[in-house]
């Protein structure tokens, strides 16, 4: 197809159409982007190091590996290691899980590795008082398994309210919000990664495609004016592709309302 023909061709064709065709270009190349994740998880693996990295300092190594050790660990020791706490959390981020359930995830496998063993190293990670927090992780322990006449008086009247306890309590309190922040700020930034990166291995693919449809049509022979072109609009079908019905849509009402003004 020579320049001027193409010239010709493309002014007579509809605006509105051209913009759909180009969004659709731009959904073609999401779909070979997100088809990646057969090869290891391929793109949904972007991002995920930012919660890699928030989890890791919030929970400790375990140096003994007592549960992998010990068919019955005692109570006080992690609910999972951390390799399996990140494996865990990489599933469901590959898996494309929701945002809300995977903070709430990753905020209960958080919870299960508080220890007293490691509640010190959890309190330097969060900011908060290693020694209430140490003293709250006991507190739990206790609830959790108490001992005989634990929680009463001999008379069996309860006891009186323990003020450092209370503040315990409330260091508690402030290491989950702490948490839950520290979580909201990584899960943010690695879905933010995942989708720049999404449309940016996006833009080369759809200058593939447009190249790929021009050599298609032009029997394998492409001009430079086919080329530019093929160039422009694989540019432009990614950014197109989110809002190319509604942009479609408004040209069309854009182009009656002109067609109504010059009657």
């Amino acid at each position: 197809m020579s320049d001027g023909a193409a010239a010709t061709a493309i002014s007579n064709l509809d605006l509105s159409k051209v913009v759909l065709a180009i969004g659709s270009l731009g959904t073609a190349a999401y779909g070979v982007v997100d088809a990646t994740k057969c090869f290891g998880g391929g793109i949904s693996n972007r991002g995920f190091g930012q919660i890699k990295r928030v989890v890791s300092s919030l929970i400790p190594k375990d140096p003994n590996n007592n549960m992998a050790s010990s068919p019955t660990p005692p109570k006080d020791t992690p609910g999972l290691s951390r390799p399996s706490v990140l494996a865990t959390l990489k599933a469901n981020w590959v898996n494309g899980m929701s945002m809300a359930d995977q903070k709430s995830v990753a905020m209960t496998l958080i919870r299960l590795n508080f220890t007293v063993a490691n509640a010190k190293q959890m309190a330097l990670a969060t900011g908060t008082d290693p020694e209430a927090l140490e003293r709250a992780a006991k507190k739990m322990l206790e609830v959790a398994s108490p001992a005989d006449g634990a929680n009463t008086q001999a008379d069996g009247k309860k006891k009186l309210r323990d003020p450092q306890a209370e503040r315990d309590a409330d260091e508690y309190a402030r290491f989950n919000l702490v948490v839950s922040a520290l979580l909201d700020q990584a899960y943010q930034r690695a879905d933010q990664q995942y989708r720049n990166g999404a449309k940016l291995l996006a833009i080369p693919v759809a200058v593939a495609l447009a190249y790929l449809g021009a050599w298609a049509l032009d029997g394998g022979n492409l001009s430079p004016g086919d080329s530019l072109r093929a160039l422009i609009g694989g540019l432009l079908a990614t950014p197109l592709a989110p809002i190319a019905k509604d942009l479609s849509t408004s040209i069309q009402a854009a182009s009656k309302l002109a067609q109504a003004w010059k009657k």
